[in-house]
């Protein structure tokens, strides 16, 4: 067991499910006295990406088997606040064509909603759980993760990622692609390392000239394969490139998946076992790495403490949007305006609304704090530029449904409101959205000045799709630039079948 201290002294139950390629995995913990201590594990092999066919299709096979693992997990969770649970899917269901009509049924069946992220997220997310689990401020330390499909390498030190990766290359799909019947020979291990030299061929040279100081290895299959090189001597506590080659010599003259029989390995593993060694072999050569530990902190660990830290204001979300507008030049002060008013409409419609206090406000926060990223590239139509900007930058922390969102909102907060924007979202987030669009908006038009002394006192009131603003006397009247821009803003708002008075 292990445990990491929290800037809180509350008593809370936390859960992650992360939904792998080749296994699904929960961990629940309590946060008890500022110590989070994981409490109880579930892990099923479910090979999703087994599932995908030639068109990256799931299968109805791989999908009601997923299903049925996941309402074993919602039986374990129904219980712990919603706000506490974060469920992520990676490379399977970034894949998967028909990922949309899985997850709808997904979310069904785990009773809460799944978010797919990106390879870099899960990157990060793999080595945060490493961090928690083998703690260490002082070494630079590179971290692999081999899954189903999909391979990460961290480099990174303490808490902190300063390199992240994510290879098209995991033991599911290179134990399809080359040893789809089960034959093991040694032309077949050569192209498939060869294959996996490729990938890596990018990345090689800038991650070896990055350095670090420890290698070490985390998901199942690295696992497995240090667990069968203890157990034959080959090592006798690191997996090393030494101990690798003894292994492939020991699987090509075994011949066949069929006939491996390592006692240390769960036969569930077995099928894919030739693809997580070919795999960690390319990578040894093409990093030329000599010795690797291993930690059993991974992405559930990781996706644990970042939605512990979520919930008790260590969000690294929000060190992402500082990022950002560092890198694009934001205007901090005028951004820091639009985000007070943001606030303070927010405060008056919430109820009525029903928006969440807490990710409702922090997405509109965000939105209000980025909306001007795309003056960087230019005035005209910048915020058609800052909507690409946040579609595809990598953003630390978001999901890539959040970033959708938020690139939605940075699209939507001048000129026209375009219906065509909400097409990708489901009906309840499009309402929830334009809500948050019109409060964007408004905050944008009332900090139309830059200048922090004309900002007005304006008193907000809701009455279902009617909108009323009240300001000071006479204020209206010594800004008649503000009061142009909320008659135009009551005519773009037609559109959405939301009314704008004001007075």
């Amino acid at each position: 067991m292990w445990a990491i201290q929290i800037l809180s002294n509350s008593n809370e139950t936390f859960a992650a499910v992360d939904l792998g390629s080749n296994s699904f995995h929960m961990i629940v913990a309590n946060v008890v006295d500022g110590r989070a201590l994981i409490v109880d594990r579930i892990k099923e092999m479910v090979r999703l990406a087994g599932g995908l066919d030639e068109h990256l299709q799931l299968s109805d096979e791989a999908m009601e088997t997923a299903l049925q693992c996941l309402e074993k997990f919602a039986q374990r969770i129904k219980n712990i606040p919603a706000a506490n649970i974060r469920a992520v899917g990676t490379n399977a269901l970034r894949q998967a064509r028909n990922g949309v009509e899985f997850l709808a049924r997904a979310n069904v069946a785990l009773g809460h909603n799944i978010e797919i992220i990106s390879g870099r997220e899960e990157a990060r997310l793999v080595y945060l759980g490493v961090a928690n689990t083998m703690f260490n401020d002082k070494d630079k330390r590179l971290v692999i993760d081999i899954g189903g499909g999909s391979t990460e390498l961290i480099i990174g030190k303490g808490f902190d990622t300063d390199l992240t990766e994510s290879l098209f290359m995991g033991c599911v799909n290179i134990s399809q692609q080359f040893f789809k019947d089960g034959e093991i020979t040694a032309k077949r291990c050569r192209k498939a390392r060869i294959a996996a030299l490729q990938e890596l061929e990018n990345i090689q040279d800038l991650y070896r000239d990055y350095g670090w100081d420890k290698v070490i290895g985390t998901s199942g299959s690295i696992r497995a394969i240090l667990d069968v090189v203890i157990a034959h001597g080959w090592h006798e506590s690191l997996i090393t490139a030494g101990s690798l080659a003894e292994f492939r010599k020991e699987l090509i003259a075994i011949g066949h998946i069929n006939k491996i029989k390592f006692e240390e390995i769960s036969s569930n593993r077995i099928p894919i076992l030739v693809g997580g060694v070919v795999i960690l072999s390319a990578v040894f050569e093409a990093l030329k790495i000599e010795s690797m530990d291993f930690s059993d902190g991974a992405l559930r660990e990781g996706l644990l403490y970042d939605q512990i830290g979520r919930q008790h204001d260590l969000d690294i979300r929000d060190k992402t949007v500082d990022r950002l507008m560092n890198r694009y030049s934001v205007d901090n002060d005028h951004a820091t305006g639009v985000e007070n008013i943001t606030r303070h409409i927010f405060k008056n419609v919430k109820s009525e609304w029903q928006l969440e206090k807490k990710e409702d406000l922090k997405m509109i926060r965000w939105a209000a704090r980025l909306h001007g990223v795309g003056l960087a590239i230019a005035h005209s139509q910048y915020h058609k530029h800052g909507a690409y900007l946040l579609s595809n930058s990598d953003m630390p922390g978001f999901s890539r449904h959040e970033q959708n969102l938020l690139s939605i909102l940075v699209r939507l907060h001048r000129r026209k409101i375009t219906l065509e924007s909400f097409e990708q979202v489901t009906e309840e987030i499009k309402n929830k959205l334009v809500k948050l669009t019109i409060i964007l908006r408004l905050a944008i038009i009332l900090s139309r000045s830059r200048k922090s002394t004309t900002k007005p006192t304006v008193d907000v009131k809701i009455n279902k799709r009617k909108i009323e603003l009240t300001f000071q006397e006479g204020w209206l009247e010594e800004h008649p630039l503000t009061e142009a821009d909320l008659e135009t803003e009551a005519n773009y708002l037609s559109v959405t079948d939301y009314k704008l008075s004001f007075n």
